[in-house]
């Protein structure tokens, strides 16, 4: 074979001249010759087979390139004899079969090929496979192309009477099925083989008949191929667009609708694909849906979740799309109507998937701006109950719709129903006003005609006679007078008349209504008419009042809807604020975002809920400190301006208001948020408006310069350079002016320098001279005889600073308290007589409280600076003589090898200097002018009848224990004292603060307060709300970081899970919850706390201790520990003297999880407690632990928890029916009656715990 022949780009291209030995059609056979070629090509083909091709491939090529130039010429043609029609007839038929079936091999071919060579690992092909597909896919869409022109002819025309065979059309059909099914025909790069299939198939429907063949076609390949979902939802809504076949949706959905919901709910069904069918054709073409949706709304009662939630959404699209807006008709407003009652029912449905997307679908309502105004209310009222949901995925969809809600409400940007009230009232009476002077003023403005001619009635009826009973005298005249029979003939048509008249006006006169006339002259009417009385008009004045009513009626219902409105809103945000501290990440989320919504638009209340999810920067989880940090920096780092300075302007106030009353926690969060890290020029406008309201360059409030001197304190390196601007401004000599402006300043400075202070080096301090620390010492020399309030923080923040920057500050601040002293004796001296015992007694204790401030500050400063600078410096030592020894002290250096590997030497050195703080602490420390006010605190705090004043005792107590921190001889002088005042102190405060010092104390001397636990649990049972919450929050510490040994006063925290006050309560919960996560804890105190619960003594009712036990018992998860428990408690039944005991541990029994091991534990221990099912609250709860167990069982368990359960009932139907009969039931304490099993022979030893605190833990 001398030539080849190359697959063309173009069929033309055959024909055309090629390179060297390639093959060219040579002669193009016209359709006369033919025939007579294709007989030579049939005989070819059964003699040689498929390689006669190579010979008689031009007479193939003549084939097709007849039937694309000539058929629709022929098609258009009218003179084609019926032999020659038949003859094209039959070329296209087996063109198009011979074409659809090699298209449908290789479709299957290629679709296999595709399975077995799927890319593994590596995510190669054979490269022969691959060549294949790729040729193929190509090849694919040209026939497709090819089939769609074909169609598009008037080919119909080939058939008799233009009927084309059903057979034909399927072949076609059967060809574009098979395509679709191919699993990758949903992916974007089988997009135009997609659109051909569905235009050829358009075709076949509009012109072929084909419409009850696709309805079928689809609905069945829909069940089983779900991917095809959103291909037949595309396909379907072209047919109806652009081909005009709007009844195939009708057909489809129909199909759809009339699947029974048994059906449906079976696997395999295709219900998720019909689902996503309809969901998306209603996407595509929502107002074709509106004729067909009754047959879809059946499924709303069905079982198929799935299907509720396609027909709500398809409801939302249709009220989004198509029934919106105010220009409805009847009909129209109807619909929507009804389907927005639909939607709100689905609100509660039983499934939460359903009411997870029927909010989704109303956010989508809400955010196009089509709910209903009237109907805003009543939606917002179920989103915020939606808030309490059981279902994540419904809660966070509830506050997605609230957020909606806010966004897009239409009443006001700022929503407060305080600001709302007043308005509200003022409009509410000026209606009332407006309907009270209309009411007044009606009688006299307008008669109605009905009562006006009621009215004439009665004058009427005497008229009316009078004119119409005439004499008889004039009768005989008119008699007389008449002659003929015309005149007889009007003269009974006159009578006639006046009859009529007459039962006309008696009608009217007792239907009290007006006269009228259907008959008679012109003039008479006129002349009735002229009688009867005017109908009154409406005066102008009339109108325009009505008109102002109204007006006023609209503004009042739409304030009342805006204050509910607002009302609900204030509802979702008090409850969304409390999903902050969530569990559930993706809630939090939502939260955070729901109150960067409400703070946006300004709603009342907003920022409750910026301020409460503060401190979430400090969340372990990463995607909720994100989510924080970018929330405050989107609603304070997007300023609004046209200049520099307006945005620098606008971000400082935004800022002020938040930094405004912020505690020291709300500063540490902010700094972590990081405002002034950008660098940018903004950054340093914004430092010079601070600079400005600081220092009174701009006119400000003292709130928003405290917020200026905080703000700066971020912007660490550009205040710095500042201090004594700062020290000027804030400590000058107006600083007893303003100390909390003092107080924020030395805050800031703190801030700056703890910054540069952790820096590796030496330590940054100033010098004892320095402007900071005179006006420091001088500022709080002269508060202590003043009576401010905010002097005490003040005086806190300045010694901190001064033991934070000073050289030597003990010597600062013991001249400090010389020169504090020495002013109030001058005070006291001149005083006189006048105010004296009040004004020294407040500030004795403002001089006691600094006095216990610098001794916490001297001890912090030994063990913290100190120490480490002694660190600091011995390692510069250390590193010196390393570089002093060079390589002649190799040697030596190797000596020491195995004591620095030992770590001997650190270890050695670092004890040496904590014994030389120790014993600083110990001796000298209360050797200096510290040691001159410990008498005078012990003698305030242990005379409490002589120095009531509540200030001074505060201050006293809290200056004690302040020295008690100095050393161990202190506390163990002063710790009874101190137990005394916690325990006999009438002030709730003092005693706060005395667990607070306390527990400072227990860390710091644990073996000095050990035997003193008792005295700190017993706070627990205070009466003062704020000192139980301060217990509880002291023991939550020690417990949690072990310093504490858990024992069984843990009840009492136990006893909190059911405090009156919800912050305690949640507090109590919280210590559990942690403690939970330490290995076995709770299970070791659980039967000690059993026992100190259900005490005689303590008397604490049933219903609360089965709220207490059923928190703790939620704890318990693992078998081994229900087993060890239910045999534990079984034992207890033993030692327990009541019958209140009794129950209390059935119930207990009753809460754990029960499983298989712990009902056998519990059968075993049968004779502990068989004895005592007398007791209804002995035998109800081992009762329903035999029903909880049969629940979820297998089957051959069921048979021993129903053998158990009627031996229970036997037994306790025996003592019930000894009792009636009058016998004397057997003792309780003899163990001799125990009811015969089978399952256990030997009798087991009883078992007594004195306690439970020692037993080991069970493993894991």
């Amino acid at each position: 074979m001398s030539w080849d022949f190359f697959v063309p780009v173009c069929v033309g291209d055959l024909v055309k001249t090629g390179g060297i030995n390639q093959y060219v059609v040579q002669d193009v056979v016209s359709a006369k010759q033919l025939p007579s070629c294709l007989n030579k090509f049939k005989a070819a083909l059964r003699s040689q087979g498929p390689l006669c091709i190579l010979e008689h491939f031009d007479t193939g090529y003549s084939v097709l390139h007849g039937l694309s130039v000539s058929l629709p010429s022929i098609l258009v043609s009218t003179s084609l004899s019926a032999a020659e029609r038949k003859e094209k007839l039959n070329a296209v038929k087996m063109s198009v079969f011979l074409l659809c079936k090699l298209t449908e091999n290789l479709e299957s071919d290629s679709y296999r090929q595709n399975i077995v060579t799927a890319p593994g690992k590596g995510g190669k092909k054979g490269k022969a496979c691959g060549e294949g597909l790729v040729q193929w896919d190509s090849e694919r869409e040209q026939v497709l192309q090819a089939l769609v022109q074909l169609f598009q002819l008037d080919i119909r025309s080939l058939w008799s009477l233009s009927l084309v065979e059903e057979e034909f059309i399927s072949c076609v059909t059967c060809c574009c099925y098979k395509l679709l099914e191919n699993p990758t025909i949903s992916h974007v790069k089988s997009k135009p083989t997609r659109d051909c299939v569905i235009h050829l198939l358009g075709l076949l429907i509009k012109k072929y008949n084909h419409l009850l063949g696709a309805g079928v076609k689809v609905i069945q390949m829909l069940q089983h191929f779900e991917q095809l979902s959103s291909v037949f939802a595309q396909a379907v809504s072209v047919w109806s667009t652009e081909y005009g076949v709007r009844a195939i949706i009708g057909e489809v959905i129909r199909e759809i609708g009339q699947k029974s919901s048994e059906e449906l709910a079976r696997e395999g069904s295709g219900v998720k694909a019909f689902a996503s069918f309809l969901s998306e054709v209603s996407a595509l073409v929502p107002e074709l849906m509106i004729p067909n949706i009754s047959v879809l709304i059946t499924h709303l009662e069905g079982e198929s979740h799935t299907m509720r939630v396609a027909v709500c959404e398809v409801l939302g699209e249709i009220l989004v799309r198509v029934l919106c807006g105010d220009g409805l008709d009847e009909s129209g407003r109807a619909d929507r109507d009804r389907f927005f009652d639909t939607l709100q029912e689905h609100l509660h449905d039983s499934h939460s998937h359903v009411r997870t997307r029927v909010l989704q679908v109303y956010t989508r309502i809400v955010n196009s701006k089509a709910l209903p105004l009237c109907r805003y209310s009543e939606v917002m009222e179920l989103a915020v109950g939606r808030l309490m949901d059981k279902s994540i995925n419904v809660v966070k969809s509830s506050i997605q719709l609230l957020a909606a809600f806010i966004a897009h409400n239409p009443y006001s940007c700022k929503l407060s129903s305080a600001d709302l009230k007043k308005p509200l009232e003022k409009e509410t009476s000026k209606l009332r006003e407006l309907k009270e002077k209309l009411e007044g003023t009606a009688p006299v403005a307008v008669i109605k005609a009905s009562e006006l001619w009621a009215a004439m009635v009665p004058e009427l009826l005497v008229t009316v006679r009078k004119e119409l009973e005439p004499t008889s005298e004039e009768e005989k005249e008119q008699q007389e007078d008449e002659e003929g029979g015309e005149v007889e003939e009007e003269k009974e048509a006159e009578d006639d008349r006046a009859t009529a008249v007459k039962i006309a006006q008696y009608l009217r006169v007792n239907n009290v209504q007006y006269l009228t006339f259907s008959s008679g002259s012109d003039d008479d009417t006129s002349e009735l008419n002229q009688n009867l009385p005017p109908t009154p008009q409406k005066e102008p004045e009339k109108e325009g009042e009505d008109g102002e009513l109204k007006k006023q009626e609209m503004l009042v219902q739409y304030l009342k809807d805006t204050e509910t409105f607002a009302l609900q809103v204030e509802r979702a945000i008090s409850v969304i604020n409390t999903m902050l501290y969530w569990k559930t990440t993706s809630v939090v989320q939502e939260a955070v975002q729901f109150c960067v919504t409400v703070c946006e638009f300004s709603v009342a209340n907003s920022i409750s809920g910026v301020r409460k999810m503060l401190p979430l920067v400090w969340s372990t989880d990463a995607a909720i400190k994100d989510a924080v940090i970018h929330a405050y920096r989107r609603l304070y780092l997007n300023p609004q301006g046209d200049t520099i300075r307006t945005k620098a302007q606008t971000l400082v106030d935004s800022l002020s208001e938040l930094m405004v009353d912020s505690s020291l926690g709300t500063i540490q969060c902010l700094e972590e948020i990081e405002f002034f890290s950008s660098g940018s020029s903004l950054q340093s406008t914004v430092v010079q408006v601070l600079w400005e309201r600081f220092t009174g360059k701009r006119e400000t409030s003292s709130l928003y310069k405290r917020a200026a001197v905080l703000l700066l304190g971020m912007a660490r390196e550009v205040v710095l350079s500042n201090l004594d601007t700062l020290c000027s401004v804030a400590l000058g000599e107006k600083v007893t002016e303003d100390f909390l402006l003092a107080r924020d300043a030395v805050i800031t400075i703190c801030n700056i320098t703890d910054h540069v202070r952790q820096s590796k080096g030496a330590p940054f301090r100033l010098p004892q001279d320095h402007q900071l620390f005179t006006c420091l010492t001088q500022a709080v020399a002269e508060g202590v005889v003043m009576e401010d309030p905010y002097w005490q923080s003040f005086m806190e923040q300045a010694v901190r600073l001064i033991y934070f920057l000073a050289e030597s500050p003990d010597q600062l601040c013991s001249r400090l308290l010389q020169r504090s002293a020495r002013l109030l004796l001058d005070q006291i001296a001149e005083g006189g007589e006048v105010n004296k015992d009040a004004v020294n007694c407040v500030c004795l204790a403002q001089l006691l409280a600094a006095c216990g401030c610098v001794a916490f500050w001297q001890v912090s400063h030994l063990e913290r600076s100190v120490s480490a600078e002694l660190r600091r410096r011995r390692g510069e030592t250390e590193e010196r003589e390393e570089k002093e020894k060079g390589p002649a002290g190799k040697q030596t250096a190797n000596e020491s090898t195995m004591e620095e590997e030992l770590g001997l030497i650190g270890a050695s050195a670092e004890d040496t200097e904590a014994e030389l703080i120790r014993n600083i602490c110990e001796t000298e420390l209360l050797e200096n002018l510290l040691s001159a006010f410990l008498p005078l605190l012990v003698r305030v705090c242990g005379s409490p009848g002589r120095y009531s004043h509540p200030q001074l005792t505060t201050a006293a107590c809290l200056a004690l224990s302040q020295y008690m921190m100095i050393s161990p001889s202190v506390c163990e002088e002063n710790i009874r004292l101190m137990f005394t005042v916690l325990e006999r102190s009438t002030l709730p405060v003092v005693r706060a603060n005395a667990i607070i010092a306390l527990g400072d104390l227990t860390v710091r001397f644990p073996n000095i307060l050990e035997p003193w636990t008792q005295n700190l649990y017993a706070r627990l049972s205070d009466e003062v709300p704020s000192v139980r919450q301060t217990a509880v929050t002291v023991l939550t510490q020690l417990v949690l970081k072990d310093v504490l040994k858990v024992k069984g006063q843990v009840s009492e925290v136990a006893v909190l899970l059911i405090d009156p006050d919800s912050h305690i309560n949640s507090l109590a919960l919280n210590f559990f919850n942690e403690l939970a996560t330490k290995d076995n804890a709770i299970y070791n105190l659980l039967p000690d706390i059993i026992s100190r619960l259900s005490d005689p003594e303590r008397g604490m009712s049933s219903e609360d201790f089965n709220t207490i036990m059923k928190q703790l018992f939620s704890y318990i998860t693992k078998e081994r520990q229900t087993e060890s428990l239910v045999e534990k408690l079984c034992q207890r039944f033993r030692t327990a003297k009541t019958e209140r005991q009794w129950c209390d541990l059935a119930v207990s029994l009753s809460l754990l999880s029960m499983c298989e091991r712990g009902f056998k534990r519990l059968q075993e221990c049968w004779e502990c407690y068989s004895d005592k099912l007398t007791e209804p609250g002995v035998y109800q709860p081992l009762l329903s632990i035999t029903a909880k167990l049969r629940r979820g069982a297998k089957p051959q368990f069921k048979v021993y928890y129903s053998l158990f359960k009627s031996v229970l009932y036997t037994i306790n139907f025996m003592f019930i029916f000894i009792a009636g009969q009058g016998k004397p039931p057997v003792s309780r304490c003899d163990d001799s009656f125990v009811t015969p099993r089978k399952s256990c022979k030997s009798k087991k030893p009883a078992i007594t715990f004195s306690s439970d605190e020692e037993e080991d833990e069970e493993g894991e």
